[in-house]
């Protein structure tokens, strides 16, 4: 028998409970999808409400409504007491579309049919060894964003929404130089950039990325007027030349190994030997205790046919691409900066 086999009826009784809420824990997202569609985190901003209040001013099912936020009390988003009113909880304040470190974007992003479709056949994803988004949607990811404007909007927004909750804690953690040019590639709008040439006005920046990205770029600022400029272009082939820093920010955790040396090889045509590259991305950590890069690493092999790296599979990467590492810069977030330079 097994040393970690139950034997015992209350610790069978535990690892059952475990299994079968785990078997269900699908609900959650969808539950708390219906409170970012129906904004009841807004609604809540200013006082708590029963659930036939906030059912009158969402139209929706009240009972129904109810047992939403009454399960979603369980997780710590919202707060019943004892008149069945709903209050809010810091949880649920990152939830609100009105205040500046707001979740709301991303989480609809996360809990959209994307993703949801895709991650319902993860077993055909193992099965086959890359995703089934193409099967589900007629086209890999970034080519059905494409063609599907409504999706394109919840993916970028997301994505740029999360940029921007974390990226100062980025630019505060690595030493960037008083001069110089930093060079975004595939930095989508281009907020990173912004929040990087701000911090440190002697830079100045390059923007690089698809035009139909380009066109919505947030790089008009007063504050960083005149230090920066947009380039278009395929990061699979080319990379802007004149750079003393690159940056790929949770660009290679979006691809294969062979696309992710792709994009290395033509940052690294683009480098001098004395430019510097800073790859962004979440590290796996090794051992079997929690972390959002195990996470999310499901969900780029549910989506994207990408994935969430160990140090060594970096280090793999940049060696591919005639790169080495330098040092491994911690964040006060998922990310870490993997500072590389010219093998």
């Amino acid at each position: 028998m097994s040393d970690t086999q139950p034997t015992e009826p209350a610790e069978i009784a535990t690892a059952v409970r475990q299994v079968l809420a785990d078997s269900l824990g699908y609900l959650y997202p969808a539950a708390l999808r219906v409170a970012l569609r129906t904004d009841i985190a807004d609604h809540l901003a200013n006082g708590p409400k029963t659930a036939d209040e906030l059912a009158t001013l969402t139209g929706v099912h009240a009972p129904f409504l109810h047992r939403i936020l009454r399960f979603l009390a369980t997780r710590g988003i919202f707060r019943e007491d004892d008149t069945a009113a709903y209050h809010i909880t810091p949880a649920a304040h990152v939830l609100r579309s009105d205040v500046p470190y707001s979740v709301r974007s991303t989480a609809l992003l996360l809990t959209d049919e994307m993703y949801w479709k895709s991650t319902g056949r993860l077993e055909d994803t193992v099965r086959k060894g890359s995703t089934v988004f193409n099967d589900i949607f007629g086209a890999p990811l970034f080519d059905y964003l494409e063609g599907n404007e409504e999706s394109a909007q919840t993916f970028h927004t997301g994505i740029a929404d999360l940029s921007t909750i974390e990226q100062g804690g980025i630019a505060d953690a690595y030493d960037f130089p008083e001069t110089g040019t930093v060079i975004d590639v595939g930095g989508g709008p281009g907020g990173f950039l912004r929040t990087v040439l701000t911090k440190n006005p002697r830079l100045r920046g390059v923007l690089y990325e698809q035009q139909a990205v380009l066109e919505q770029h947030q790089l008009d600022d007063p504050a960083i007027e005149g230090r920066w400029e947009t380039a278009e272009g395929d990061f699979f082939a080319t990379a802007p030349t004149g750079g003393d820093l690159y940056v790929l920010k949770r660009v290679l955790h979006d691809w294969d190994d062979d696309h992710c040396v792709r994009i290395l090889r033509a940052v690294r045509k683009a480098m001098t030997e004395q430019s510097r590259l800073l790859v962004i991305d979440a590290i796996v950590p090794p051992g079997n205790d929690p972390h959002p890069a195990k996470l999310y690493d499901i969900a780029m092999m549910a989506i994207f046919d990408g994935t969430e790296r160990t140090e060594p599979e970096f280090e793999a990467l940049l060696a591919a691409a005639d790169l080495k590492p330098l040092r491994v810069v911690p964040t006060p977030g998922t990310v870490s900066v993997i500072e590389a330079v010219i093998a």
